[in-house]
């Protein structure tokens, strides 16, 4: 192919690299997604599409935290777009986690905050995490305790408790979030926090914090003096 017979796109596409190089916030919203999408349709005009689904959610950040579902309902969006969405995702995710990740003993439970905000903050469904502490308050695991609906999640305090002890921890971080995007507790998640509390007493287990959280905000029933 020459360069006479290249698609109208390939220098648009090359220019936009060489902007992204030499002043990446330069460049806007839908010419990013143009990027992301060029990765996957690499001989197609990814311009329309990039301003397609911004234009269905309104803003860079929602578009880049959409459900795979909800990302489908824009046309020109198979799995394929759907599936690279869910890597950026969990990339994005697992690096607001590192902080709670390191096996350094953790010197601010904002770290699981920050932790919890990337990995849940932005989900469309309610999920409820739990970081598991040594008695060093090392992390050693963060794991999902379980999903629900848009606006409640089962939890059972007999099997939170039951995978701390099989990790042998001594202290547990709660944390899930809120899709509406208020993180103040309802007073399902008080009692809750209060059952799972003396649940762990019991078993001689601290619980130091239960986070509630958005994709930019948190509250921490250990901070407002509710544990």
């Amino acid at each position: 192919m020459t360069e006479k017979t290249k698609p109208h796109y390939h220098g648009h596409r090359k220019r936009l690299r060489e902007k992204l190089v030499e002043n990446s916030r330069g460049l806007a919203d839908y010419e990013l997604l143009e990027l992301v999408l060029a990765q996957i349709f690499t001989r197609k005009d990814t311009k329309p599409l990039a301003k397609a689904v911004l234009a269905r959610f309104g803003s860079l950040k929602d578009a880049l935290t959409a459900s795979p579902d909800q990302l489908q309902e824009v046309e020109g969006v198979g799995p394929g777009v759907a599936a690279h969405w869910v890597l950026l995702q969990e990339l994005f995710a697992r690096l607001g986690e590192a902080g709670a990740r390191t096996r350094e003993p953790l010197s601010d439970p904002a770290e699981v905050a920050r932790a919890a905000m990337a990995r849940i903050g932005s989900k469309g469904t309610e999920e409820f995490w739990a970081a598991f502490l040594d008695t060093k308050n090392r992390v050693i695991a963060w794991e999902r305790v379980s999903r629900g609906t848009v606006n409640a999640t089962p939890v059972f305090p007999r099997e939170i408790m039951a995978r701390a002890l099989k990790l042998e921890a001594s202290g547990i971080i709660l944390a899930h979030n809120h899709p509406g995007g208020d993180p103040t507790p309802s007073m399902e998640d008080v009692r809750l926090t209060e059952r799972i509390r003396e649940t762990a007493e019991g078993l001689d287990i601290r619980v130091l914090d239960h986070l509630v959280v958005t994709d930019h905000d948190y509250y921490s029933f250990n901070e407002t003096g509710r544990l």
